[in-house]
């Protein structure tokens, strides 16, 4: 847990945020949560819920 990931989302969505929990279902908390434009602005989101179904990729963006 607390790891910063990069999710990409169905419906053309990239957003970047730190892994805060999950559930069985893997559904995710996501902390600090940017959404990254497709134009390059940067939107902070803060805490978010992130639906499994919704996860087409991610990455963790640090090494242990």
């Amino acid at each position: 847990l607390y790891k910063k990931l990069s999710l990409k989302l169905n419906g053309d969505r990239h957003v970047q945020g730190i892994l805060w929990g999950f559930d069985p279902l893997m559904n995710l908390v996501i902390d600090k949560c940017v959404e990254m434009a497709t134009s390059g602005q940067q939107k902070n989101i803060g805490m978010v819920v992130i639906r499994r179904n919704s996860i087409i990729m991610l990455e963790t963006l640090e090494r242990e």
